[in-house]
């Protein structure tokens, strides 16, 4: 049994600090902050210590999935976002990790036309049901952590 907090590093990728006025028609209006205070609620509920960081740096995801890998973090849940389509040198990261992987994205890429190149690498993908997706991506990841899965 998992007796410590269950500790999860949240990347949310590209484009994410615009939230809420970046494509409003396809994201909604709710801002990064306020999704991340809804995040950290429901994490607690869970018992998981969240850190959530954000970048627009595809060297800096890879940099902190690999710091919290070594630190012994239980889990990632990612949003890849601007780094979906394109972010290969990630997808070999996740794929190098003990630690498991879930994506989430809030709208439903596929149905967008979209293809993620990191997903292969991910344990699951979450996506289409817009902030729910990361919810749902954290009850993944506790199921995960206790062996549920």
């Amino acid at each position: 049994m998992h007796s410590k907090p269950i500790q999860v590093l949240l990347v949310q990728g590209a484009n994410m600090e615009y939230l809420g006025i970046r494509q409003p028609e396809i994201y909604g209006t709710m801002a990064l902050d306020e999704l991340h205070e809804q995040l950290i609620a429901h994490a607690n509920t869970l018992k998981i210590m969240l850190d959530i960081r954000t970048t627009n740096l595809e060297g800096e995801a890879i940099t902190w999935a690999y710091e919290a890998d070594r630190k012994g973090y239980d889990a990632m849940l990612i949003n890849p976002a601007g780094f979906t389509y394109a972010g290969y040198a990630l997808r070999d990261c996740i794929k190098a990790l003990i630690m498991p992987t879930v994506e989430v994205h809030m709208s439903n890429i596929e149905r967008r036309g979209m293809k993620s190149v990191t997903a292969e690498a991910s344990v699951g993908v979450i996506t289409g049901f817009g902030r729910d997706s990361y919810l749902y991506g954290l009850n993944a990841i506790v199921d995960l952590v206790k062996g549920k899965s």
